[in-house]
């Protein structure tokens, strides 16, 4: 479910580039969702390596997530929420916690930058670059890579660090970025990453 591996090695550097874990807390509990849980189950295993490489380089790691209609409480609410007994996507959830050092945002609706202070975040982390992630391709991926578009970031989205229902459905939203938008696409193991700069680590 993603694309061919290139030959264009894209290097990561702190204080430039941003990861963006798009919806992963996700408990997978709406129509479709059974189709998308095989291949959310595989992206674990690529996003978490790359989030850990993302952490130790000084990388920051911004989830934005659905907010469930948890409005009181942030990250351990929605957590708690994606994780309950009989979810779905409990185990993904599991495994994609963040950490606190990672940076948590909820949204109201698809895209990453439609009513939250991602903006406002990225611009003071003075990020150049997104590093796209999550669930669904062909959804809030989509719809968060249009944004960052009009925002003028230049984004990579991971081919196998982000799902879908269906091959096709994936696949042809990431044609459309690349030829559309002149988007990246590659997969995490295609990615390098510069040395720890102590300037972008998060405050406790």
């Amino acid at each position: 479910m993603d694309m061919k591996e290139s030959k264009n090695k894209q290097k990561l550097n702190a204080g430039a580039d941003a990861v963006l874990l798009i919806d992963v807390l996700n408990d997978l509990e709406f129509p479709g969702g059974d189709k998308v849980l095989p291949w959310a189950e595989r992206l674990v295993t690529p996003l978490r390596a790359l989030c850990a490489k993302a952490r130790r380089a000084g990388i920051p790691v911004i989830y934005v997530n659905d907010n469930y209609k948890i409005w009181k409480g942030e990250r351990e609410s929605v957590y708690a929420h994606c994780t309950r007994r009989g979810a779905r996507g409990r185990r993904v959830s599991q495994q994609l916690k963040p950490t606190e050092d990672d940076y948590f945002i909820l949204k109201p609706r698809h895209s990453a930058f439609f009513a939250t202070p991602l903006l406002p975040l990225l611009e003071e982390l003075k990020i150049k670059r997104l590093v796209l992630t999550g669930i669904a391709t062909n959804l809030c991926v989509l719809m968060t890579a249009h944004d960052a578009s009009m925002h003028r970031f230049p984004i990579i989205v991971l081919s196998d660090c982000c799902a879908a229902e269906t091959d096709f459905d994936h696949n042809a939203v990431l044609t459309q970025l690349q030829e559309y938008f002149g988007v990246t696409i590659c997969r995490s193991t295609e990615l390098r990453f510069a040395g720890r700069s102590s300037r972008w680590r998060k405050s406790k």
